[in-house]
């Protein structure tokens, strides 16, 4: 792989963008005036208008002379300028952002660490905006913001978000477009509002007097007549001036060549170029005609697609002469944009049929040179697609079709992928391709072919990688068939290869470990295997940061969290789940996998405190995250989540029908199938068939405490107080299991000790239950006990533990349903203020502080304040007791 500088590519790392490449560092330098530029003063006045207004925009045609007025303008500011180049690729808004984040930090404008920077390169999180809007809103003075060649910008739901920042900015930001068309932006509010500085094509054309004075600056005196003339004629177009300029500097008799020039061909464009091309050796056409099909080059790549060696002297020639070819460093060239596409026209005319080996050439050579993500746009444009696959799959790549950060654009790149691509490599971007959309027969189908045709292959470096990727395949196909063996054979067959790679090949591309890793960890998870499962998902929780491992973090910090609400720890499963959000929405992940897990989480954990309406919430925004088809372990995490919720609420049907996992997997999972048995056992039992609940509860296993104490509880609900102290003490506990284990046993024992008229023995029990239940404010449990626990909790010593947080704050007779109450000490009614419901609305969907300041249309400091107001008037001092407070007293 190689830098775009054309240095060996390091490992990814915070200075990647999102699709794992190193910053293109020449899109931020503001371009260089040629010593034949002219300063026209009349448009670096009115350009100083951009200043006083949010928004500028330099609009004219291609040529006009928009880049360098502007370069020139900003050069002589003694504000911070960020400067972003636009380019094709940032029509993805993670890309897009990804790049403007880094030119403020170039520039000084933000500082080196500053937190927060998108990394799925196919959208961006409304929070990180919020957040660097409010940023720059703080800032003393305004940043300067350039996008030249925004007219590359065509996603409208990029230009919705500039919109945002820049009118969530305040004065800290002037915002200054570059571009040939109109943006997609609502001009004419600003123009309504006296806040838009514009500069259009009219204005930016040349008056005679300044076409005198440029032409002047290439050696050619002209009388004032000759040079309105050509004013006339090419309309004060700043490159067909200067085009028509080297032309003449050519001719013996410049003022007739100019007099005499006329547009006898389809374009002015074109008639300069044929003369400019006219005026050069052969060799320098040629040359210029085959580098035209690549974004940049140096002499070593132009000479494999000349099959020449003198690239290097020509190049240097072409650009002393300022012909349109400008120095990126390194040796490192790139043609005019304009330039560039008469050029590929003229090469379609005069070598019909040659655009596609020139791809190919340029392929071959940029594969050679460790150029990937250039190799697999020229061997596609080029029709090549087992050469593309190919190079993905030699450089460890393919786990870059899964992890957000170029998976949308590879799948757009391979989608040209004909069946004249037979190679090992193209059937595994088929079968990734495939598995990725959750197409199992297709893409099974695929790796079987590719797998048999590696068989009989000789054993290359090539070959290893292959090998490799097709374990990262056979451990997602596992995962997604719920077959953990499968999962195993792959992850060892992947340590066995990975000792025969070059040592910087898997440092290079750690997503593919993480992801291999995520899997197996989930197939373990899946079959009951806990311990295995976080042994493996820690390691990739825990590992170094980086954009190319961001999604396997997230989807391994969900798992994490739902291992912990499996053993009955709610807390714990909570902060791993509020922490895979949170990581997920502070690299603006819109709809991140993991993410959508550790909501499932927070949805269930809210059950078990019965707060169902935050339940309810959390549950909905799963249902808009993508399908997850086919993937076991967040389908058995939802249908748990989802049938809990339907059984408290009364709806014992749907609970039923929800509680099975709609997937099919080869070996079944112990921990799904024992709360489905739970639920469906409870939903028989408040329809009144208790024979059939105790039935369905033989599966339960003591190696799943939860669901063995909530069978215990089934049981004695039934009239077996024997069988479930029974199935109590085959609960393999093995001091790994939470307070929900603790309590629910406490409470079935209890129950029986109570109904054989041992209420010593019944209060000692509730009170243990209490106290272990209120740190975990774990109240479900207890509301779901039925009527026998309401005496226990009448007396006054079990009262007092239960009162503020489980119970209101009197005791309730015998026989009054047991609800939670507001905290006692809350003596006066709380008023909050319709801006402040607002703010606490949105705490209780999980929504961070900067996601409530772009969703109000405020300030993140405004949202603060109103937080430390709500905090104050219900006596707490973080966001969860905040919610949990408002809820009990009604306000939420």
């Amino acid at each position: 792989m190689g830098t775009a500088d054309g240095t060996a590519r390091r490992p990814v790392d915070a200075s990647t963008d999102p699709l794992g490449d190193p910053y293109l560092r020449t899109r931020f330098a503001l371009p260089s005036r040629p010593a034949t530029f002219l300063r026209r003063q009349r448009l670096v006045v009115h350009l100083n208008q951009a200043l006083r207004t949010p928004l500028t925009l330099v609009n004219g045609s291609a040529g006009a002379g928009k880049t360098l007025l502007t370069a020139d303008w900003a050069a002589g500011l003694r504000l911070p300028v960020a400067w972003l180049t636009v380019e094709a690729g940032d029509h993805r808004p993670g890309v897009f952002w990804a790049y403007v984040f880094e030119s403020l930090r170039v520039c000084g404008a933000r500082a080196a660490d500053a937190a927060g920077a998108p990394a799925d390169s196919s959208g961006v999180g409304r929070g990180l905006l919020g957040s660097l809007a409010a940023e720059l809103n703080a800032l003393d003075r305004p940043v300067v913001l350039v996008l030249d060649e925004y007219d590359r910008m065509t996603n409208p739901e990029v230009a919705e978000q500039l919109e945002f920042v820049l009118h969530h900015s305040g004065q800290g930001l002037r915002l200054v477009l570059v571009a040939r068309t109109e943006p997609l932006l609502p001009l004419h509010r600003y123009r309504a509002a006296d806040e838009l500085t514009e500069i259009r094509g009219a204005e930016l054309s040349f008056t005679p007097e300044e076409a005198g004075a440029l032409l002047r600056l290439h050696g050619l005196h002209l009388p004032e007549p000759a040079a309105s003339a050509l004013v006339d004629r090419t309309r004060g177009w700043a490159a067909g001036l200067r085009l028509s300029a080297l032309a003449a500097r050519e001719s013996t008799d410049p003022e007739r060549y100019l007099k005499e020039f006329e547009a006898d061909h389809g374009t002015v464009a074109d008639f300069l170029l044929a003369e400019v091309l006219k005026g050069r050796t052969e060799e320098t056409q040629d040359l210029l005609l085959r580098i035209s099909v690549l974004d940049r080059f140096c002499p070593d790549l132009a000479d494999a697609l000349t099959l020449r060696t003198d690239a290097g002297r020509l190049l240097a020639g072409l650009h002393r002469e300022n012909a349109f070819i400008e120095r990126l460093g390194h040796s490192w060239y790139r043609l005019h944009p304009l330039f560039r596409e008469i050029l590929r026209a003229h090469l379609r005319e005069r070598l019909p049929g040659a655009e596609a080996e020139l791809h190919l050439r340029a392929a071959r050579w940029l594969r050679r040179s460790g150029f990937l993500a250039e190799t697999l746009a020229h061997g596609a444009a080029g029709g090549d697609f087992d050469l593309a696959a190919g190079a993905l799959v030699d450089d460890l790549a393919i786990g870059q079709l899964f992890t957000g950060l170029r998976s949308d654009a590879l799948a757009q790149l391979f989608a040209g992928m004909g069946p004249e691509a037979r190679s090992p490599a193209s059937d595994l971007v088929r079968a990734a391709g495939a598995l990725a959309r959750r197409d199992l027969d297709h893409g099974l189908g695929r790796l079987r072919r590719a797998q048999e045709q590696l068989s009989g292959t000789e054993d290359s470096a090539g070959l290893v990688a292959a090998r490799l990727s097709c374990t990262l395949l056979e451990a997602l196909a596992a995962r997604l068939t719920g077959c953990p063996p499968r999962a195993e054979q792959a992850a060892a067959t992947a340590e066995e290869l990975s000792q025969d790679l070059p040592g910087h090949l898997l440092d290079e591309h750690p997503e593919l470990t993480a992801l291999l890793l995520t899997h197996v960890g989930s197939a373990r998870m899946w079959e009951g295997r806990f311990d295995d499962a976080r042994a493996v998902l820690s390691r990739v929780a825990g590992a170094p940061g980086g954009s190319a491992t961001l999604l396997p973090r997230v989807e391994s910090m969900g798992h994490l969290a739902l291992l912990d609400y499996l053993n009955g720890w709610l807390g714990r499963a909570e902060r791993k789940a509020l922490a895979a959000v949170s990581e997920a929405e502070r690299a603006g992940l819109p709809r991140p996998p993991g993410a959508g897990l550790g909501r499932l989480v927070l949805a269930a954990v809210a059950v078990d405190r019965q707060e169902l309406g935050r339940a309810r919430v959390l549950l909905d925004e799963t249902a808009r995250l993508p399908a997850r088809e086919h993937d076991p372990v967040p389908t058995a995490g939802r249908a748990l989540a989802v049938s809990r919720l339907l059984l408290d609420d009364g709806e014992t049907h749907a609970a039923a029908e929800a509680a099975k996992p709609a997937v099919s997997a080869v070996v079944a999972s112990p921990w799904a199938e024992s709360h489905a048995a739970v639920v469906r056992s409870a939903a028989c039992l408040a329809d009144g068939r208790p024979d059939e609940a105790v039935r369905l509860l033989h599966g339960v296993r003591g190696d799943q405490p939860v669901c063995a104490v909530e069978a215990a509880k089934l049981q004695v609900a039934a009239g077996r107080p024997r069988a479930a102290v029974e199935q109590l003490g085959a609960v393999r506990a093995e001091g790994r299991t939470g307070p929900a284990v603790s309590v629910g046993a406490a409470l079935v024992r209890a129950r029986v000790a109570q109904e054989s008229g041992d209420t010593v023995t019944a209060r000692r029990l509730v009170a243990r239950a209490l106290l272990d239940a209120r740190r975990e404010r774990l109240r479900r449990p207890f509301l779901q006990a039925g009527d026998w626990i309401e005496p226990l909790l009448a007396t006054a010593s079990l009262h007092e533990l239960a009162e503020g947080w489980l119970l209101s704050g009197r005791p309730g007779a015998h026989g009054a349903p047991v609800r939670p109450g507001p905290d006692p000490a809350l003596l006066v009614p709380v008023e909050l203020s319709g801006r402040e419901r607002d703010v606490l609305r949105r705490l209780a969907r999980v929504m961070s502080t900067e996601e409530i300041a772009a969703d109000l249309y405020v300030s993140v400091n405004t949202v603060k304040t109103h937080l430390k107001s709500v905090y104050r008037k219900l006596a707490v001092n973080r966001r969860g007791d905040a919610v949990r407070r408002a809820r009990d007293l009604g306000l939420l």
